[in-house]
């Protein structure tokens, strides 16, 4: 399948044109152009690393760019790139769950101090 992409000869493009054309349309913003080449690219060879990455760099959620990301240390277990941003997406969801914790015990202690507060006050107010 093709998707109508051609290269400057009016053939068909090999994949490392079409990785190129991929990587230019990503970074001129072009992200649905972008998509069709690295899934053609992945239709023919679905181990690729470079265009699986460029995959997950345009991923519009944090779980799609997980699958991709996993997809590539699947393939190579050793690519520092796909690790780190692991790495990253798993730090970052542990910090919203610690802030969303240290929120929840905030809360939770100043509803403890003030019901104290209050048992204080109506024991006190009844003597």
């Amino acid at each position: 399948m093709s998707f109508g992409i051609q290269n400057e000869g009016g053939a068909a493009p090999n994949r490392e044109e079409l990785l190129q054309m991929g990587i230019r349309a990503a970074k001129a913003g072009n992200k649905e152009g972008a998509r069709i080449a690295f899934e053609q690219i992945l239709s023919q060879d679905r181990k690729n690393e470079r265009a699986m990455m460029w995959m997950a760099k345009l991923a519009d959620t944090t779980a799609e760019r997980k699958k991709w990301l996993e997809r590539v240390l699947n393939v190579n277990p050793d690519n520092e790139t796909a690790r780190e941003a692991m790495q990253k997406i798993t730090y970052t969801r542990t910090a919203k769950e610690n802030r969303t914790l240290l929120i929840f015990g905030v809360i939770a202690g100043v509803l403890i101090v003030v019901a104290i507060v209050l048992v204080l006050f109506v024991v006190l107010t009844r003597t």
